[in-house]
């Protein structure tokens, strides 16, 4: 087994569906501004992308171990290729759906295979979390470069333009790059089978016993929670520099790439935090940092006039501000999966991986169908103040998360080290 190819194949796995996953806010501006739909329609695609995930991600959990994690992940990125394609060749809002339904469908086989993989590639809690932190990290920046590669391709003079829909052509290189590297790469998959992962229905009921344990369905209502709270964000905040903050289209996507590139630093800073700090502790300054965040910046983002010569140097003090509330988001997915996971068998890790997807999908469709129905109805300011709520549900959710990872053994920082070391 050739691990750090592997590795490397995880994260670039990752990288380019962090780029086709959080695009969604790229595409629904662009999409209004190109095939002329509405927000709440728009918003849809956000509903073909995350719905698909948790339908999915019930059935990959299950056959996935008798395929192979790694051939699992070249046929995700093949369909992805050719969905890609597509966009170009076919432009229009109905080709966008088709798209984000193969994205769904690819990241459910992906993310399934990559979580599971790590277990494979790590022998201990605390190597699980180091390795979950830098594949999670290396997501993040793939949606930090998303993010300026989708604006490089937009005709800022028109931004109704169909040139932006090119960028799908070096995604889809992209694609055929990682599946070369994942061909060429080999693991050992022999410890993610059991006698009850031999087959198909053995996988499901190993997962629907999953839920008879506290600590997993007290994880999944936390994880549920946080990608609500994150996907309302990062989907809906060019639209919100664009409309509220009154940024041109470009711009608008340029920061907004903030928010995924202060989610990357905050999970390298929090490996620093957890070494002098206990992982609750640590969350809970994080969830109440939130929301002072969206307290200070909020009142910030109203009345803004246009400007005919805006720029980053004059730019609203509200579009550097509110996206650092992803400095304080990023350490709480990544630690709150490696805790679960590692406190599972590894032939249970394809299981629990279909239920983090699922959850956090749903969550991820939630927060942003109401964020958008708010946006619609009222203001992208009120929009986000609802964040508040959910944010609030964390702090409570965690409280229980604690408790029951307590009532399992003293597990400390040390088993639960995640980017600590």
């Amino acid at each position: 087994m050739n691990r750090f190819r592997m590795i490397a194949a995880l994260a670039l796995t990752y990288v380019v569906f962090a780029i086709l996953l959080n695009s969604v806010g790229t595409v629904i501006l662009q999409s209004i501004a190109s095939f002329g739909v509405g927000k709440t329609e728009a918003s849809l695609l956000e509903l073909f992308k995350d719905l698909t995930i948790a339908a999915v991600s019930f059935g990959a959990a299950s056959f996935l171990p008798l395929i192979g994690y790694r051939r699992a992940m070249i046929l995700a990125l093949a369909l992805l290729g050719v969905a890609c394609v597509l966009m170009p060749l076919w432009p229009g809002f109905r080709t966008t759906e088709v798209l984000f339904t193969c994205v769904g469908i690819s990241f459910a086989l992906a993310k399934v295979g990559v979580y599971s993989s790590i277990g494979l590639l790590t022998s201990d809690r605390a190597a699980h979390g180091r390795l979950t932190s830098t594949i999670e990290g290396t997501f993040m920046l793939g949606v930090l470069a998303g993010n300026w590669l989708f604006s490089a391709f937009i005709n800022h003079a028109a931004p109704a333009d169909l040139a932006w829909l090119n960028v799908y052509w070096v995604l889809a290189a992209l694609c055929v790059v990682v599946i070369a590297l994942l061909a060429s790469s080999r693991m050992d998959e022999s410890a993610a089978h059991n006698r009850h992962t031999s087959t198909i229905k053995g996988s499901l009921v190993e997962m629907l016993q999953l839920f008879v344990r506290p600590l997993v369905y007290v994880f999944l209502i936390s994880a549920f929670l946080y990608v609500l709270i994150e996907q309302s964000f990062s989907t809906w905040l060019p639209t919100f520099n664009n409309e509220i903050l009154k940024l041109p289209n470009a711009m608008s996507i340029q920061l907004a790439s903030i928010l995924p590139g202060a989610i990357a630093l905050g999970r390298l800073a929090a490996g620093q935090a957890l070494r002098r700090l206990h992982w609750y502790t640590l969350l809970n300054i994080c969830v109440v940092g939130m929301a002072a965040i969206v307290l200070v910046s909020l009142p910030l983002a109203r009345d803004v006039a246009p400007s005919a010569d805006i720029s980053w140097r004059n730019a609203p003090l509200a579009a550097w501000l509110f996206p650092l509330v992803g400095l304080l988001m990023a350490p709480i997915y990544p630690v709150i999966n490696s805790v679960v996971l590692s406190s599972l068998p590894k032939p249970s890790h394809a299981a629990m991986t279909g239920l983090i997807v699922i959850f956090s999908a749903l969550g991820g469709t939630l927060g942003s169908r109401i964020t958008a129905v708010v946006f619609a109805r009222s203001n992208g300011i009120d929009a986000f103040y609802f964040s508040l709520l959910p944010m609030s549900l964390v702090l409570l959710a965690l409280f229980f998360f604690k408790r029951e990872t307590d009532r399992r053994g003293p597990t400390g920082p040390t088993a639960i080290g995640l980017v600590a070391k």
